[in-house]
């Protein structure tokens, strides 16, 4: 049980009732995570903008699978299990290679970014990620200049930053009030990268 009150689908109204279907999957189940803010539905709004846009979005250009391991990399450094197990999923979902998938989960609960079957350019964009979720007052225009040689876009390092950034934000709204995965559909996501407000997750 999450250690603040939750309003369930079935008893939502007004503008909560909008967006519990704008978030809802199927057979309207509503991830606990976007239940956490029933109580105040315009963060939920505001949740759900964010998240659309740093991993869901036509406007990214790397791809959604290492969005996705960028997230659940950020989870593992922040013991969040909710969004490790929820984002995994999605990641073996968009990388339709499990073997691959398995080897990148492994590594990551070993912390240890070079054993990743990633590339080198992937690898150091989860040290980037590592240092900003660990000690981001460490981080210098150095690191920046790491990804920039190894072949990143700065619009991409920003897709980088953003991931990373919107993990802090959503594990700690996990970590901080109790929410867990239980009665959730994992791997679900808002697919339709196309349309912005679209928010159904499937």
């Amino acid at each position: 049980m999450p250690w603040i009150e939750t309003v369930p689908y079935a008893d939502a109204t007004g503008r909560l009732k909008t967006l519990y279907d704008r978030v809802k999957g199927p057979g309207n189940a509503v991830d606990n995570i976007m239940a956490m803010h029933s109580l105040r539905p315009h963060s939920m709004e505001g949740h759900m903008a964010l998240y659309k846009a740093a991993l869901h979005h036509s406007g990214n250009t790397l791809p959604k699978w290492l969005l996705e391991t960028l997230g659940v990399w950020v989870s593992a450094l922040n013991a969040c299990d909710y969004c490790v197990e929820h984002h995994f999923a999605g990641l073996r979902r968009l990388l339709k290679d499990d073997a691959r998938a398995d080897a990148i989960r492994c590594a990551i609960e070993a912390r240890d970014p070079d054993a990743v079957p990633l590339t080198d350019a992937q690898k150091q964009a989860l040290r980037y990620a590592e240092k900003l979720t660990v000690n981001p007052s460490t981080v210098a225009e150095s690191d920046v200049a790491a990804l920039r040689s190894a072949g990143f876009t700065d619009g991409e390092i920003l897709e980088i930053n953003q991931v990373t950034a919107y993990f802090a934000y959503a594990n700690r709204t996990v970590l901080g009030l109790g929410c867990s995965t239980d009665g959730d559909v994992l791997g679900l996501s808002p697919g339709d990268s196309d349309d912005p407000g679209n928010w159904n997750h499937s």
